[in-house]
């Protein structure tokens, strides 16, 4: 009997029914494209054995003149460096308190501590530092209360709760899978005292939410809501945490959103003593150095720092959602505009406030929450200009965009985008399957991600029934097909400085992406179960029933370390298009050589009887990599009934 090839058409196109897509392939999980063939994607293993405390969406790899690689890594708890895989804190310290103001309190048998600290302006889960304290009297000594502590609750603006805990220990020492795992010190009944009259705290930058609240946030704030121009009145505290950063040469620039600026000296600060200071305690900084901002941005070709959303020189602390302000060329600390300099600032014209911005080749893209600007360098006396672009033009969130060149690609609101000199919605195979299944409320969590070794575009984003991050979506932009998956990334950084791409879990954890062919978030490494399902194939306009009744394979496993590597090919058969398969056949395809012209099962029989079939390739096994090329099935006609 004559046998059919089976060459399907790159990508997965959920756009149509499957019996519509014949020909193509309709769902997948764990696979990419690569020269039009569907092959499973790359392995992930940790970082580093440490882990950070809570969920990052930031991750900024830079060098210092030294030659040494930092990474400047925001989550929603602190702001850390890692070098050589530790993670050294350095989130800002917004408060410190005069000698006495703090006291402590304890129970017999218990390790909770009451501390007393008049308008202290902490939030649970923010983080202290205390100092000078003396022993309260018996098991709570001045070595258990003289540590960093995270407040447990908050009983009022004057009060809140701790645990105690053993001295000696840090926070980071005691973080594991991104929880601290504390060992409690229980106080007995001659911890009578508070701590003594020299009590100091010092409190690092309020904590911020993982997950979007409502009412809260970029897209349900205060601004629009009443009169034009009405302020916001939401607080970094209750937005989902963001942090934005970049190089003024090897230092760094960091900004909480709707937070303040601050900056790291590479070269002068100690990793593990000296933390982020505020922008407006760098010495030589002006009284017109911007205290709040969405983002901070240096230009690379003009060597301007960038703040959205910030203060006006003439109103500072007072945040304007929709202005821009830049630095005098070549400073961080000159904002005074003046005749002999190029500082100054612009506002944008339209929407209630800016939502992001991207540097391309050629312009700083600035988006709002209705429209779309490009911001370009023009040179003294205007140092920038403004025009608008698009309006009417949605983005679903702050990290939902990535620049690839002069092309620039984000996620909307159900639509993609793309921009290339002009704004076009990007025709999607996808887009019903990704936005019919989406949880709209937790869409400010949606991060794009860069993978150009492979020419990819990925979107990870939240389910209908998830509050975090569970799939992804990914626009191949040289063969201009989509697929996508399962995976629970929070944010994705390119390879660059870096070998690899290096992704962030929720698990407290940076993995370094298309390293190795397994799924190193457990310990021992996993299998990455992986699949891709064809569309319905018929013969003719499939009126005739058909058996299937040879299976021959064509697929490489080359790159698989397993001399043993099989994946299993299924065919199923259905006999009308709204019908339930009703059999299968599944067949392990087995690589039985490693010599370089691969030799694999010859040929698998099966007898499967439908109108039409659809083939899928499936693997669940570690140490595997599979790529299909054009496999071929005996297919024999059978009448009508």
């Amino acid at each position: 009997m004559p046998l059919t090839k089976l060459q399907f058409r790159p990508g997965v196109n959920r756009e149509t029914t499957s019996y519509t897509n014949e020909g193509g392939w309709f769902d997948s999980d764990k696979v990419r494209f690569r020269f039009s063939l569907p092959e499973k994607i790359g392995g992930w293993v940790k970082k580093s054995i440490y882990s950070f405390l809570g969920v990052c969406r930031a991750l900024h790899t830079f060098v210092s003149l030294e030659g040494t690689t930092l990474t400047g890594v925001g989550t929603s708890l602190k702001y850390y460096i890692e070098q050589g895989g530790q993670y050294w804190d350095i989130t800002p310290i917004r408060a410190t308190t005069a000698a006495g103001d703090v006291t402590f309190a304890a129970v017999n048998g218990s390790a909770v501590l009451t501390i007393t600290d008049t308008a202290h302006g902490a939030v649970t889960n923010d983080f202290v530092t205390f100092s000078g304290a003396v022993s309260l009297g018996g098991l709570i000594t001045a070595g258990v209360l003289n540590q960093e502590y995270q407040i447990v609750t908050v009983v009022d603006a004057d009060n809140y709760t701790i645990s105690a805990r053993t001295a000696g220990t840090t926070i980071q020492s005691l973080t594991v899978d991104g929880e601290i795992v504390d060992t409690p010190v229980t106080a007995n009944s001659s911890d009578t005292g508070n701590g003594g009259g020299s009590t100091v705290g010092s409190y690092q930058v309020n904590t911020g939410l993982i997950v979007a609240v409502a009412g809260t946030g970029w897209g349900s704030g205060t601004w629009s809501r009443g009169t034009w121009g009405s302020a916001a009145t939401t607080t970094p505290s209750s937005e989902l945490r963001i942090w934005t950063h970049d190089n003024f040469g090897e230092d760094l620039l960091f900004n909480v959103r709707d937070g303040n600026i601050y900056f790291w000296d590479t070269d002068t600060d100690t990793l593990g003593t000296d933390r982020g200071v505020p922008l407006t305690l760098v010495s030589g900084a002006d009284a017109a150095t911007p205290t709040v901002a969405k983002q901070v941005m240096v230009s690379d070709r003009d060597r301007h720092v960038i703040v959205f959303g910030c203060d006006a020189e003439t109103s500072i602390g007072t945040q304007d959602p929709l202005l821009i302000r830049f630095s005098n060329q070549e400073s961080i600390t000159e904002w005074a505009a003046a005749a002999t300099n190029t500082a100054g600032d612009l506002r944008v014209g339209s929407g209630s406030e800016i939502v992001c911005a991207v540097e391309t080749r050629q312009q700083v893209l600035i988006w709002t929450d209705v429209s779309l600007h490009a911001m370009q360098y023009l040179g003294p006396p205007f140092t920038f200009g403004i025009d608008q672009i698009s309006e009417n033009t949605t983005i679903a969130g702050p990290l939902a965009v990535k620049a690839v060149d002069d092309m620039v690609f984000w996620m909307g609101v159900e639509e993609f985008y793309i921009y290339t000199g002009q704004v076009q919605k990007l025709p999607c195979s996808v887009r019903s399957y990704v936005f019919n299944d989406f949880n709209v409320e937790q869409q400010e969590l949606v991060t794009a991600g860069l993978n150009s070794s492979f020419s990819e575009i990925w979107w990870f984003y939240p389910s209908s029934d998830a509050t975090e991050i569970d799939r992804y979506v990914v626009f191949n932009y040289e063969e201009k097909v989509w697929y996508y998956g399962t995976m629970v990334r929070t944010y994705w950084l390119d390879r660059g400085v870096n070998d690899y791409p290096v992704a962030a879990n929720t698990d407290g954890y940076l993995y370094q992406q298309e390293f190795g062919l397994n799924d190193g978030t457990t310990t021992p490494a996993s299998a990455i179960a992986s699949y891709i399902q064809s569309s319905q194939l018929s013969i003719g306009e499939g009126e005739e029933f058909v058996f299937l009744n040879r299976l021959i394979p064509d697929l490489t496993f080359d790159a698989s370390t397993d001399s043993a590597a099989s994946v299993n090919m299924t065919l199923e058969t259905r006999n009308y298009p709204g019908g339930q398969y009703l059999q299968s056949n599944a067949s392990a395809v087995t690589q039985t050589s490693t010599t370089p012209v691969e030799q694999f099962t010859t040929e698998a029989y099966i007898r499967l009887r439908g109108r039409s079939f659809a083939l899928k390739v499936a693997s669940n096994t570690i140490d595997i990599q599979w790529r299909l090329g054009s496999p071929r099935v005996e297919v024999r006609p059978d009448g009508r009934q």
